[in-house]
């Protein structure tokens, strides 16, 4: 959740920067990263440090035009998440909005599509929370 995106993200920019076009890196962290998983302390840790990386990588890939910038979804309707939130407990994951209910996939990729974006240009550096306002911070 952390070594292979900064690999990623440093091989981007060196490329970016030898052919001098500039681009845009977008991570998927997790609200995670903001209220802890006590279940899952090492995703949490690695993802606040995405987080951190989003920022730092903002500053020095920055120069050279290229734009970091990371999405931070809270609980989603994905494959994955279909056991739990199909059991009893999906009523408290969906209740942890106030709109009662989880995102969808293409939700978080609108989200990251604006950030990779022209438009979302000037959001280099941000962490956007996508996650129905379930945790706020």
């Amino acid at each position: 959740n952390l070594a292979a995106p900064a690999e990623l993200a440093f091989a981007f920019g060196s490329a970016a920067r030898e052919n001098g076009r500039g681009g845009a890196v977008v991570f998927v962290s997790s609200r995670g990263a903001y209220r802890g998983e006590p279940i899952a302390a090492a995703y949490g840790a690695s993802k606040a440090g995405l987080n951190s990386l989003t920022g730092s990588l903002a500053q020095a890939f920055g120069p050279h035009g290229i734009r970091v910038s990371a999405v931070a979804p809270g609980f989603i309707a994905t494959e994955m998440a279909a056991e739990v939130l199909a059991s009893p407990r999906g009523d408290d994951v969906r209740s942890q909005s106030p709109w009662g209910r989880v995102g969808s996939p293409e939700e978080v990729a609108a989200a990251v599509f604006h950030l990779a974006s022209p438009e979302g240009a000037w959001s280099t550096g941000a962490v956007l929370d996508c996650n129905g306002a379930s945790y706020l911070h």
